[in-house]
């Protein structure tokens, strides 16, 4: 699909100043001034991520609470249950403040966790869970990833004598819980620096305020990185502030000393070290994801937590095995909702996708939105049948508010969740097509037909006789890359085609040059694109640009975004 295409300016005069001040190619300048890095001081921070520009754990509404809570329970020998969520963050939080709590308590059986079945108790705290806590003598709750708008069911774990501290970093509700604490940057009235943590970022901040009240050393929360890390890349939140700080070291403690369970989930993926960003995005994530979609998120805590080193091969691999049935799940259910969108023509007229089917697994209907958005670019939802129950996920696009727009259907609706860009729902089967109508109606008011043409934004235009290995050097310093930090975009314009060819059936593989300076590229998935030039003539092109290894040489390519005529 034709796709827009935007490219950022920045404040010239400002970036050729930081030019003169850190020596860098200007290109490189303007991106840092376009991302707020417009001083040496702030270039130097930024370059050089380190825990002193953490912030005090203790900045955080009710965290000496939390603290005092969590102190007195371990040295009375109260019993304590961790309960997360089932995606990667909240499974990678039960799993570091589990381990913690552990090296911490009294007993044995002092400490526990407890991760929701996604089918039979849906997402968050549930009843079954407050119930298991209670008959089995668990008196406080730590729940993470989850919790901020479990009202209801935090007052019935009261009348059962069970404290909850919630972690949580979703956007409060109009009431919140009656929880011992609530550490949440997002909450009313909290001074925290810092409002996008994960949860499982949350989660350690909590693990680093225990270690100062002790009179300890946060570093011995280092152990713990390499999952915050984790959780960082797979939910999707800024890579700015803390949580670039947490996310470079986290990396480094992969590369430099892997733990057990991440080297054996690399083993099942086919993949060694160092690991990038993308790798725990593309690598990691989907097999921790794989054992809640497929299975239980059990699994993952129990990867994470495991010393046995035979034994994390065998979890490991039983994940690689929910990851290969989560794969064929989503090709097939993508295949059928295309087909059923390319069968109808009333569906493809609509500025909203909605699709169903009761036999569809309902663990990976997010997974199959987001695939569908990229054939068909629409605020996106695949519904599937359940207990009685329609649910199923919703994903959103550019400049479209997601949750608004589900809650302007709330009356059709049993349950709904979610944030500006993705969402659950729940309704009764009854209820679809006036639910279909009326998320229809709401987008159609919301969307104009330029917001329903992905848009490429673009950092900076440069020429190719620009691009070097010192270039590509300096990019790599901007890592990690993710939301607010994104991997640089280029343009180079005047393009000239030398050689090309369709691989694989889908993927565009060129030889360009631009003022006899000479560059490969490849465009994952670009045929129709690359069909729809004019080779014969000068065009532009769009691009990231990455590092190619062959025969042990390593050479910069092109990864094409989009190509045009000019």
């Amino acid at each position: 699909m034709k796709k827009r295409w935007n490219l950022i300016t920045a404040n010239q005069q400002r970036a050729i100043w930081l030019q003169t001040q850190i020596d860098l190619p200007k290109p490189i300048c303007e991106i840092l001034v376009q991302r707020g890095i417009d001083t040496p001081e702030a270039f130097y921070k930024f370059n050089n991520p380190s825990k002193q520009q953490l912030h005090d754990p203790y900045l955080m509404k009710d965290m000496q609470l939390a603290v005092t809570r969590i102190n007195r329970a371990l040295s009375k020998g109260e019993k304590i249950l961790v309960f997360g969520d089932y995606d990667v963050d909240g499974t990678t939080a039960v799993a570091c403040m589990y381990s913690f709590l552990k090296s911490n308590s009294s007993t044995d059986n002092q400490i526990a966790f407890y991760i929701p079945d996604r089918y039979k108790e849906g997402y968050g705290v549930s009843k079954q869970g407050i119930d298991y806590a209670n008959d089995n003598g668990y008196t406080l709750i730590i729940s993470l990833d989850c919790g901020i708008k479990s009202t209801d069911l935090i007052a019935y774990a009261r009348t059962l004598h069970i404290d909850f501290i919630i972690c949580d970093h979703h956007l409060p509700g109009p009431e919140l819980p009656d929880a011992v604490a609530i550490l949440n940057p997002k909450q009313p009235e909290c001074n925290y620096p810092f409002k996008e943590l994960c949860g499982c970022g949350v989660g350690y901040k909590l693990i680093c305020a225990i270690l100062i009240e002790k009179g300890l050393s946060i570093d011995q929360a280092d152990i713990y990185l390499d999952l915050v890390a984790t959780a960082i890349a797979a939910d999707i939140v800024p890579l700015t502030d803390e949580n670039r700080v947490l996310a470079s070291l986290g990396l480094a403690n992969i590369n430099n000393s892997p733990s057990a369970a991440i080297l054996a989930l690399l083993e099942t993926a086919d993949a060694k070290l160092p690991l990038h960003i993308t790798n725990l995005v593309f690598l990691l994530a989907p097999r921790i994801n794989a054992a809640g979609r497929m299975d239980t998120g059990r699994k993952a805590v129990e990867l994470f937590i495991e010393k046995d080193t035979a034994k994390v091969k065998q979890l490991a691999a039983n994940i690689q095995n929910d990851n290969k049935r989560r794969k064929e799940e989503d090709s097939s259910i993508t295949k059928a909702a295309l087909q059923m969108i390319e069968d109808s023509s009333d569906m493809q007229n609509r500025k909203s996708t909605v699709v169903f089917n009761p036999s569809w697994h309902k663990g990976v209907v997010g997974i199959v939105a987001s695939r569908l958005i990229e054939s068909y670019y629409k605020p996106t939802i695949v519904l599937t049948q359940n207990n009685g129950y329609i649910t199923g996920s919703a994903r959103g696009i550019a400049g479209f508010n997601l949750y608004d727009a589900i809650y302007q259907c709330r009356e059709h609706l049993t349950a709904f969740g979610g944030h500006f860009a993705a969402a659950g729902l729940t309704l009764l089967p009854d209820n679809l097509p006036a639910f279909t109508k009326k998320f229809e109606s709401v987008a159609s008011a919301t969307l104009s037909e330029e917001m329903l043409q992905p848009q490429i934004n673009i950092d900076a235009e440069i020429d190719f006789d620009e691009i070097n290995m010192a270039f590509y050097k300096h990019i790599q310093s901007l890592e990690p890359f993710g939301p607010e930090n994104l991997r640089p975009v280029f343009i180079t314009r005047n393009v000239l085609n030398q050689g090309s060819r369709i691989v694989k059936e889908e993927h565009a593989q060129m030889i360009v040059t631009q003022n006899e300076h000479t560059v490969k590229g490849i465009g994952f998935n670009m045929r129709r694109t690359f069909e729809q030039l004019n080779l014969q003539q000068p065009f532009d092109m769009v691009y990231t640009l990455n590092l190619n290894e062959w025969n042990n040489t390593q050479t910069i390519q092109l990864r094409i975004l989009d190509m045009r005529n000019n």
